[in-house]
C-alpha cells in the first residue's frame, strides 16, 4: 500500500509540475484548478471518463466546472499545447527523433458534434458515424508522445456555415484536406526548432508529391509510404511507376529484415531499394523502397525516401517501421489518458479535450522514460490515488 501511495504522489506531483507550465494561460483560478483536476481524472483508473465521473473524481458536486472548462471559459488550447511541447522537448528531445503523421477516428452518435459524419474510420476499420483527428507524434530514443492535433472538417460541414456556427466553428475556418493539416503541423514543428531528423507517414499522406517536395526543399529527411501507382524520375523515364522498378531485381538485392516489434512479435519482411533521381546533389540520395510480405510475396508496399548519401537500407527500414509508434501513442492515450473519452460537441471543446489528454500522455511518457533511466520497474499509472486533497486544488 505504501508503494502505491508513493506512486500516486509521484504521478500527482509530475502532473502538477506540467500544469504549472501553462497556468498563466488561464485568467482565473477556477479554470486553472479545473484543468489540473481534469488531467488527474483522465489518468485515474475510472471505467468511464465523462463530465460526471471526472467531476466526482475531482471532488466537485457536479459536472458544471468541467463543462465550463471545455466549452465556455476563454482560453487558447494552442498556447497550452505549445507549453506542453516545450515540456516534451525538455525531457524527450532527440536530434535523431522521427515525426510521424497519422489520423484516428472517434465513433460518435448524432449529427451535431463538430466534424461528425459517416466516414471511413481506421479505428473501426469501416465507414462509421465518426470524427477524424489528424495528429503528429514525436518519437525519440527516450519515448514517444503526441505533440499536435487538428479536427478534420468534411465539406458537408464547411459548406454549411449555419451548422458550423452552431458547433462553434468560426466562419474563417475553411475546408482543409488531411494532407494540408499534416503539412501545417510538420511545418510548425520545423519552424519551432523542435529537434528531429526524420518525417514519416502512411500512403494517405506520403503519396503527396507536393509535400515531399516541400520537405526536400527544407532539407528534412523523410521516408514516406506511397502507392504502387506513384511515379518517380529515373534514368529511363520522367514518370516511372514505382511498382515497375522491382520485377527482375536480383534476389541478392532483397534483404530479410524486421522493422520493429508488432503485436505478434517482430515484423519481418523482405526489403529492397532502387535509387531514383540520380542527378541530384552529391551528399543526398533518393530511394524507392519495396517491402514484400514473406508469406505472400505478391503483397508489396512502397516508400519514397530522401536522405543523406551514406544512409543504409537498415536505417531506412528502421524509419519506415517507426510509423507504428503513433499507433502505440493512440492506444496508450485512449486506454490510459482518456483521449477518446469526451462529451463535447463544439470545435474548441474537442481541441481543448485533446490538448489536456495529450498533456496527460506526455506526463505519462516522461515518467516512464525517467523510470527506465533509473531502472524502476513501475510503468503504469497507480491503481489507487491519494485523498481528494491531493487530486485537486479545487
Amino acid at each position: 500500500m505504501g508503494g502505491e501511495l508513493a506512486d500516486a504522489r509521484l504521478w500527482a506531483g509530475e502532473l502538477k509540475a506540467l500544469h504549472e507550465r501553462f497556468v498563466h494561460r488561464f485568467s482565473r483560478s477556477e479554470p486553472r484548478e479545473s484543468a489540473l483536476a481534469y488531467m488527474r481524472g483522465l489518468i485515474a483508473p475510472l471505467e468511464r471518463k465523462n463530465g460526471w465521473t471526472l467531476a466526482e473524481e475531482a471532488g466537485h458536486g457536479g459536472p458544471d466546472r468541467i463543462h465550463r472548462l471545455l466549452n465556455r471559459i476563454d482560453w487558447d488550447a494552442d498556447e497550452v499545447l505549445a507549453d506542453v511541447r516545450d515540456y516534451v522537448m525538455e525531457h524527450l528531445g532527440d536530434p535523431d527523433a522521427v515525426l510521424i503523421v497519422d489520423d484516428t477516428g472517434f465513433l460518435k452518435k448524432g449529427v451535431r458534434s463538430a466534424g461528425v459524419q459517416r466516414q471511413y474510420s481506421g479505428t473501426a476499420g469501416r465507414t462509421e458515424n465518426s470524427q477524424i483527428g489528424v495528429f503528429l507524434a514525436y518519437a525519440g530514443g527516450r519515448g514517444r508522445t503526441l505533440i499536435d492535433r487538428r479536427l478534420y472538417l468534411p465539406t458537408s460541414w464547411t459548406e454549411d456555415r449555419e451548422r458550423c456556427r452552431a458547433a462553434g466553428i468560426e466562419d474563417t475556418v475553411a475546408f482543409e484536406t488531411k494532407v494540408v493539416m499534416a503539412k501545417a503541423m510538420v511545418r510548425r514543428a520545423i519552424t519551432g526548432r523542435i529537434p528531429l531528423r526524420w518525417v514519416t507517414a502512411d500512403a494517405a499522406y506520403g503519396f503527396s508529391k507536393g509535400w515531399r517536395t516541400e520537405l526536400e526543399q527544407a532539407d528534412v529527411f523523410h521516408v514516406m509510404a506511397t502507392t504502387r501507382h506513384d511515379t518517380v524520375v529515373t534514368r529511363w523515364a520522367i514518370d516511372h511507376p514505382v511498382h515497375d522498378l522491382f520485377p527482375g531485381l536480383p534476389r541478392q538485392k532483397w534483404k530479410r529484415r524486421s522493422c520493429g516489434m508488432g503485436a505478434h512479435g517482430p515484423r519481418v519482411y523482405d526489403w529492397a531499394r532502387v535509387e531514383v533521381r540520380p542527378w541530384h546533389r552529391e551528399d543526398r540520395r533518393h530511394w524507392v523502397i519495396a517491402r514484400r510480405s514473406v508469406r505472400r510475396p505478391e503483397e508489396i508496399s512502397y516508400y519514397i525516401a530522401y536522405c543523406p548519401a551514406e544512409t543504409t537500407l537498415d536505417e531506412l527500414i528502421r524509419i519506415a517501421g517507426s510509423r507504428w509508434a503513433v499507433e502505440e501513442c493512440f492506444q496508450t492515450a485512449k486506454q490510459e489518458c482518456g483521449l477518446d473519452d469526451y462529451q463535447v460537441r463544439r470545435y474548441d471543446g474537442w481541441h481543448r479535450h485533446m490538448t489536456l489528454a495529450m498533456a496527460t500522455h506526455a506526463c505519462l511518457t516522461v515518467l516512464r522514460a525517467r523510470e527506465l533511466q533509473t531502472g524502476k520497474a513501475e510503468t503504469d499509472p497507480p491503481s489507487s490515488y491519494p485523498s481528494p486533497s491531493l487530486k485537486s486544488d479545487a
